[in-house]
């Protein structure tokens, strides 16, 4: 449930809806063993929130409702970690909420991928995270996404809340959280949320881009691959450039944040972040257009 502009946008690049993507059958089996083993993993996560919640000062009680309530990662981390350093309370629940927006965009693609219905809805959006979205997004039809999605979400809700719980509880017993360098808890768990992320970069080359096919002398299979490799070719040299922009994004956010701490109050640099985005977008555009002007 970590959280840094890339990981929005790499998610939300690969949502295409795996009916069209060709995906092979799956065994319920598989989906609940993949499903627990996303939701038991971050759900041990739990522990260093509770941690540093206990350390920014916050009682076990509301460390624990506010994973109940809030559920999301980087929002609770953003949110106590603020809170922990004096910063405005206002400036703290702004930045919070502006890491838990990407959850709106996931939300309006598994509505139509999941179809749950109207009554359900409200309960399933409690639920709507990155991980959830990831697993219910890889499966290759509605039931199985709505397995895996419900899987994921019981197994990391359920973890999350308990781990939250028994971290808050034990650095509460332990005293004073600093005094057993605890404090570093927040930052260590964004650094390990953002390791995986790195090796998973240098592993996705454009070699996933699938090869040519040799022309054919003729009959149907030599009408159908000229037509199959023609919207391939476009796809594979954009997405070196997506990756590109997306490293961008997350080192410009970093530079942006860091600039901002000494002058800023808490809670502020990550709002100032946000506006990496924006600004690698309207670089990127400008690039691609000033060939054209040129010719």
């Amino acid at each position: 449930m970590g959280d840094i502009p890339a990981r929005f946008v790499t998610l939300w690049r690969v949502t295409t809806t795996p009916v069209q993507a060709g995906l092979p059958p799956k065994p319920r089996a598989a989906v609940v063993r993949d499903a627990l083993g996303v939701g038991t993993a971050v759900g041990l996560s739990g522990f260093a929130f509770g941690v540093t919640s206990a350390g920014a000062g916050m009682t076990v009680v509301q460390t624990c409702v506010l994973s109940l309530f809030v559920f999301t990662g980087a929002s609770q981390f953003a949110l106590v970690g603020a809170l922990g350093g004096g910063g405005n309370p206002l400036a703290a629940a702004a930045g919070a909420l502006l890491l838990g927006v990407r959850n709106a965009f996931y939300g309006l693609r598994l509505s139509q991928l999941l179809g749950l219905p109207g009554s359900v809805r409200p309960l399933a959006a409690q639920w709507v995270i990155d991980e959830t979205s990831a697993v219910a997004l890889a499966q290759p039809d509605r039931r199985l996404a709505r397995l895996g999605f419900t899987v994921t979400g019981v197994s990391l809700y359920a973890g999350w809340n308990i781990t939250t719980f028994l971290g808050a509880l034990g650095a509460s017993a332990l005293g004073d959280p600093t005094a057993w360098g605890l404090d570093a808890a927040g930052p260590a768990v964004f650094l390990a949320l953002l390791l995986p992320m790195l090796r998973g970069r240098s592993s996705s080359t454009p070699a996933a881009a699938p090869p040519a096919e040799p022309p054919s002398d003729g009959g149907p299979a030599g009408h159908a691959g000229p037509r199959d490799e023609a919207p391939r070719a476009p796809q594979a040299a954009r997405d070196p450039l997506a990756r590109r922009a997306e490293a961008v994004v997350a080192v410009l956010a970093v530079v942006l944040a860091l600039a901002c701490v000494p002058f800023v109050p808490v809670g502020v640099p990550v709002l100032v972040a946000v506006l990496a985005a924006p600004a690698v977008l309207a670089a990127s555009r400008l690039l691609t257009r000033s060939p054209r002007g040129g010719r």
